[in-house]
């Protein structure tokens, strides 16, 4: 083995020397020094690779990233979709968290790689950090962190809707939205609530105050139907930096067609159930001094007794007008101003039917309250006749019934 060995070399060795000879030049340690300088530019080492390999990369351009919401970005809208697009390079990866923990917004990446979106919706009050890392045309990566911070809670806007979810009530109930906070964006907000109903009815909505919308049909709802009431709400822009946060959808129905007819002209109630007349109480209406008003009335709430004051009318002790609490029995309520159907007291249960003396209530016997009390509930309707007053305002409880259509419909939404 060691003659074989020693053979090899010699012949590796001997043309180095013939081709340093043909040269003309410089002996062996030329022909050495020229072999050493190309075995060390091969490369033999692991730095030496890498130096190859950073050398043989051509310059490409820094991957360029727009981000939204923008870094730092503070009261940004839950429903925004927080996205990554990249110029010159790829999205090889991103996670976008709370700062405080928690399970990760989900996100898709596009099928080119330059673009990932959020596909989750954000939480309020929370501040969140995105993560991403983007891969230029060789291959190089950088990771880079955006935080912001979305809507606080004193920002956050909600609704309750009457009559709850669930209810049933009289064909003349009118559904009532209530916000958290002055609505702005009328137009907005009403376009984020879609109303229907089995009947088919299609209504439209009027604005009480700011803070209070009602809607409903040109005619009663339809009896025995369902309105269903879809509020998509979270994420609407209210006006002065406040957002809804929620979506809801909740229902109410409708029962039989309940109608009570009080004409002043002969002081009596008309009861109709389902277009039938049942039965007929004389009743005692506002004096003068204290007219009940005309139109449609809608039964708000009823209470088997409940304390009547004098200083709820703005009456005072020694003003002539003024009377001594009382309790009411059997008393439905047909106005915010406090007009009741009640039982009547003792002293106006001989003029029934003949003369007015109350302060706008309408005042029954016990047989015609309680009948009243038991047979009619919320949303039922109480018309009111010849009273020589106008109708009670749209405002005042629910008299919706009572703002011709065309007005109704026509409100400027400012």
């Amino acid at each position: 083995m060691a003659q074989g060995t020693t053979k090899r070399r010699s012949w590796i060795i001997g043309p180095l020397l013939a081709g340093t000879l043909l040269l003309g030049g410089g002996g062996a340690l030329t022909s050495c020094s020229f072999v050493a300088e190309d075995i060390q530019s091969s490369g033999s080492g692991a730095s030496g690779q890498a130096s190859k390999a950073a050398e043989s990369k051509p310059a490409v351009p820094e991957p360029v990233a727009v981000v939204t919401p923008e870094a730092d970005a503070v009261e940004v809208n839950p429903i925004s979709v927080p996205a990554i697009t990249v110029e010159q390079g790829t999205v090889e990866s991103a996670k976008l968290a709370p700062v405080s923990g928690g399970e990760p917004v989900p996100g898709e990446l596009s099928a080119d790689g330059t673009t990932w979106t959020a596909t989750g919706t954000l939480a309020f009050n929370t501040p969140y950090a995105l993560t991403f890392t983007l891969a230029d045309a060789n291959g190089d990566t950088s990771t880079q962190t955006r935080k912001f911070t979305t809507v606080s809670t004193a920002n956050e806007a909600n609704a309750v809707m009457y009559p709850q979810s669930g209810s049933v009530v009289g064909t003349g109930q009118p559904l009532e939205l209530s916000f958290s906070e002055p609505v702005l964006n009328k137009q907005a907000v009403e376009k984020a609530i879609t109303v229907t109903s089995t009947s088919g009815q299609v209504g439209a909505f009027y604005w009480i105050s700011d803070t209070k919308v009602r809607y409903r049909a040109e005619e009663f709802w339809a009896p025995q139907s369902t309105i269903t009431v879809d509020m998509k709400l979270l994420g609407v822009d209210f006006g002065n930096g406040m957002i809804g946060n929620f979506n809801e959808t909740a229902s109410f129905s409708t029962h039989n067609n309940r109608l009570a007819v009080v004409d002043n002209a002969d002081k009596m109630m008309r009861v109709y159930i389902d277009g039938q007349l049942t039965r007929t109480f004389p009743v005692t209406l506002g004096t003068e001094d204290w007219p009940s008003t005309i139109g449609y009335h809608v039964i708000m709430d009823q209470h088997e007794s409940i304390p009547f004051r004098a200083e709820s009318i703005g009456l005072k002790p020694g003003d002539e007008h003024y009377y001594e609490p009382v309790t009411a029995h059997n008393a439905s309520r047909i106005s915010n101003g406090g007009a009741f159907i009640h039982e009547a007291l003792p002293s106006a249960q001989p003029v029934l039917g003949v003369s007015n003396v109350s302060h706008g209530c309408i005042g029954m016997s016990p047989e015609g309250a309680k009948y009243i009390y038991d047979n009619f509930d919320a949303g039922d309707v109480v018309q009111v006749l010849n009273t020589g007053y106008g109708p009670m305002f749209v405002w005042d409880g629910f008299g919706d019934w009572n703002l011709p259509w065309a007005e109704w419909v026509s409100q400027p939404k400012q």
